[in-house]
């Protein structure tokens, strides 16, 4: 295994993350347009997101394994390149029906760069500073929210839904070249096998860590993914109201992922998670009480977001110190489990806006950041007593 991070290696997987993040989160921006362009109900091109979601899900961990063997360089171009294709590719599909495999693909490719990018950053950081290193490498993919999504959604107000995919796929390009010229070709670690994927899948202590990362993310997306019209039908925002709206969102996440790595070293991940969760079961169902005076509703926006992105690093790191030899194994489901949680919020959000409406989407998620709560405990009891015996 190399030792030591060759300079410049983080931000250029940090650079990856964000093209692959704007490529998956800009939809959320961009629903209303893309629906009324293609001549569909919002809940269905919000389930575009889904689709994606469930895409990177099943494939990613397998891929990651099929490709164990393969240079870290080599993969990560190869899985930039078929995100950049497919998406180019999804710029000229004529409706859902042929965007529903362009997306899976897509999913695909971002499934091989993800959880390789994080599995580089764990392995290369020295232990003090591996959540650090962690929230340096996932920073491009919040901060694609801070950029990427209400970009998209202005974007696709402005000029259409299509611009947004052409505009993710010209830069994938860069992208590509950045990994092939910067990242050390010989920048090897040990295989991740298909049969370590199998003992992982099997191991119930693991995957109830894993677990807590589906059902906080579900929080959150339960949420989000209806953000634009539950704002557009409580606070009569338009194009710009719902991309400010979104900006602010985005403002959070790079700094709650920033503040997330300075507490998993500091605080420990166990403590820095329960704190994380405490604030999303008080602050979700506050989104009920809309509308509200335009201040208000933006600070708690922020927040949400700020509290919320505070969590990948520390459970990043929980992974890692829950078994560093299967460390590559553990980072792929995280990822992959990334993508479940928002595939699951967003089903969950679709049947409470089409049970109980839009405004109930805040208590709903509120009610799963509880469920996350009750995770986080189980699983981390289940991991000291397992080290205990």
């Amino acid at each position: 295994m190399t030792t030591g991070a060759p300079r410049g290696v983080f931000l250029i997987l940090s650079i990856c993350n964000f093209v692959i993040g704007m490529g998956a989160f800009a939809l959320i921006g961009m629903v209303e347009p893309l629906a009324e362009g293609l001549g569909v109900p919002v809940t269905a091109a919000a389930s575009l997101l889904t689709v994606y979601a469930v895409g990177f899900a099943i494939s990613s961990p397998v891929l990651v394994a099929l490709t164990g063997r393969m240079g870290r360089r080599r993969v990560l171009a190869l899985g930039m390149a078929v995100f950049g294709v497919t998406t180019l590719a999804a710029a000229a599909a004529p409706d859902l029906a042929v965007l529903y495999p362009l997306r899976v693909l897509a999913a695909m490719g971002a499934g091989l760069v993800t959880p390789v990018t994080l599995a580089i950053a764990a392995a290369l950081a020295p232990p003090e500073g591996r959540g650090r290193a962690l929230s340096a490498v996932f920073f491009g993919l919040t901060v694609s929210q801070v950029l990427g999504v209400p970009a998209g959604g202005w974007l696709a107000y402005t000029f259409g839904w299509r611009v947004v995919f052409v505009l993710v796929a010209v830069l994938v390009a860069p992208c590509i070249w950045l990994v092939w010229t910067r990242v050390p070709a010989g920048l090897r670690f040990a295989p991740v096998s298909l049969r370590d994927l199998g003992r992982t899948l099997l191991d119930g202590v693991a995957m109830a860590t894993v677990g807590f990362t589906v059902v906080f993310i579900g929080a959150i997306y339960a949420l989000y993914t209806y953000l634009s019209p539950l704002l557009s039908q409580t606070m009569g925002f338009g194009r710009d109201g719902v991309a400010l709206a979104l900006l602010v969102f985005g403002l959070g996440a790079p700094l709650g992922n920033l503040v997330g790595g300075w507490m998993a070293d500091r605080l420990g991940a166990e403590r820095s998670l329960t704190g994380v969760c405490l604030v999303q079961v008080a602050v979700l169902p506050l989104f009920a009480l809309l509308p509200l005076p335009v201040a208000g509703l933006f600070g708690l926006i922020f927040v949400w977001s700020l509290v919320g992105w505070a969590f990948s690093p520390s459970q990043q790191l929980r992974l890692v110190q829950l078994d560093p030899a299967r460390a590559p194994v553990l980072m792929s489901l995280h990822a992959a489990s990334i993508y479940v949680g928002i595939a699951a919020g967003s089903a969950a959000g679709g049947v409470v806006v089409a049970l109980a409406g839009l405004s109930m989407t805040g208590p709903a998620a509120g009610a799963l950041a509880l469920a996350a709560l009750g995770v986080l405990l189980w699983s981390h009891r289940a991991a000291a007593l397992r080290r205990a015996g």
